[in-house]
């Protein structure tokens, strides 16, 4: 048998950070049993789908790397097979038309409730003969009695009794096929072999598994993916903060960190926490996942992206900062070149965009001190040790401007002054860079350049001047 599974989102938001772990699983799943990997657009809620929402999807779907071997396929576009479907189930007995009023639904889940019981309709047109030509929907004869075993893949053994499952509508009034007719129909022809998704759906799949029977199907293989949680225990939301899979782009994590980090939600393998997608394909097993739902911990996912950007290849690195630099007004080609920076920087930065913030002072003067900073080490006492400074800076020529140059030069400076390199090197650093943290002094000062070098120690030598006039 050939493994091939799916990932079948509805198109009515972005890509969910959940979307995206069930999208991985399907796709690790495939991967290790040398199987086929489906996407499927479930289109078929027409009032809520829209093309943005595709193509969110889509984006997400590329810039995380999960690579389909077919599709996407989209419902809308099959809703001839779905009604041929229901067809041969009206023709079978299998299903039959009713025309029950809302009100007397409404009625019978109002009466059903004050009984304690659970909601369900009650088979009402079952053996009555409805005219094709009123308004009615199509119902799933679904079977009076019995238990439908769900052996999944992760929950284990789940039973569920006919008689609590209802005769679902297949069919609407407009003439729409519904969600769990065309899931069934499209799982049948598109030979799914294990369906992987979000445990919301638990409750459906014995429903799903009486049609595909009735079809003369036998079900796939069903693992119920068990939910995200924020940190505050409630079901991961908006108003956690992000959500969506390209949000966590848009931020700057790199698409193999956020990968990375929602294998590990609900999964393991001993203590490893780094796993490489290849890693990921070899040792992944949906039998192994939790049973319990995963808290989403950002400050997790951000030390991991800080392990992957200070290991990443510089040049791509560079690629990917390149436009956060953009949108802080930089033009990264004028200035050190992006691959200097990022090495200097890169284990000093969660996210691209906070490397691309603590990296602003190599391309452009800052517009303040930050206030602790100065007011710590740019005190009267550090006014000569950067005029020092300033002076054997201006007598270097450009060719000697290098980290090994530089060093020496503060280094005599603090002998002559009789200080330790401490005393020298912090003035001197917030001078050029605007607060106390950075490289290396001798490496900050080779990326941000002789001249605005001996133009930002001006600047503190005038702050110095007017602290010291007040």
């Amino acid at each position: 048998m050939t493994v091939r599974t799916r990932f079948a989102p509805s198109p009515t938001g972005y890509l969910h950070v959940g979307g995206a772990r069930t999208a991985l699983f399907s796709y690790l799943y495939a991967r290790k049993h040398g199987g086929q990997f489906v996407l499927r657009i479930e289109d078929t809620d027409l009032e809520r789908s829209t093309a943005e929402s595709v193509n969110a999807i889509l984006e997400g779907m590329t810039w995380l790397g999960l690579d389909y071997d077919e599709g996407p396929f989209y419902q809308t576009q099959r809703f001839d097979r779905y009604n041929a479907v229901i067809d041969e189930l009206l023709e079978k007995g299998l299903a039959y038309r009713c025309d029950c009023p809302k009100e007397r639904l409404e009625k019978l889940r109002i009466d059903q409730m004050a009984h304690k019981q659970k909601p369900r309709y009650d088979g009402h047109c079952r053996q009555r003969q409805i005219d094709p030509n009123v308004p009615h929907v199509i119902r799933f004869k679904n079977p009076a009695d019995g238990v439908v075993i769900v052996d999944d893949l992760i929950r284990g053994r789940v039973p569920f009794a006919n008689e609590e499952l209802d005769d679902l509508i297949i069919r609407r009034t407009d003439g729409a096929p519904t969600y769990n007719l065309s899931v069934v129909v499209d799982d049948a022809d598109m030979r799914i072999t294990h369906v992987i998704r979000g445990d919301d759906h638990l409750t459906n799949t014995p429903r799903q598994i009486n049609i595909l029977r009735a079809l003369g199907h036998e079900p796939p293989h069903y693992a119920h993916v068990p939910m995200i949680l924020g940190d505050d225990g409630a079901r991961l939301s908006k108003r956690h903060g992000a959500v969506s899979a390209i949000s966590y782009r848009d931020q700057g994590y790199l698409p193999e960190a956020l990968l990375n980090y929602l294998v590990r939600l609900g999964w393991s393998h001993g203590d490893q926490e780094i796993f490489s997608i290849e890693e990921m394909i070899e040792l992944f097993d949906i039998s192994d996942v939790n049973k319990a739902p995963s808290a989403f911990n950002t400050d997790k996912l951000g030390w991991l992206n800080q392990q992957y950007l200070q290991h990443a290849d510089p040049a791509r690195i560079a690629r990917l900062l390149s436009p956060h630099m953009g949108q802080l007004g930089i033009d990264p080609s004028i200035g050190p070149h992006l691959n200097d920076v990022i090495k200097a920087q890169a284990a000093r930065a969660k996210t691209l965009t906070e490397l691309a913030d603590i990296s602003a002072f190599c391309y452009r003067d800052f517009d303040a001190f930050d206030e602790g900073s100065a007011k710590k080490h740019l005190r009267l006492v550090a006014r000569e040790p950067l005029e020092r400074l300033r002076a054997a800076f201006e007598l270097m020529a450009y060719e000697d401007w290098t980290p090994e140059g530089l060093k020496r030069v503060i280094e005599r400076i603090a002998e002559e002054l009789e200080v330790n390199m401490g005393k020298v090197a912090q003035p001197l650093r917030v001078a050029i860079v605007g607060r106390a943290a950075s490289p290396g002094i001798d490496e900050t000062l080779m990326l941000v350049g002789k001249d605005a070098t001996l133009r930002r120690i001006d600047k503190a030598l005038a702050y110095i001047a007017a602290r010291g006039a007040e």
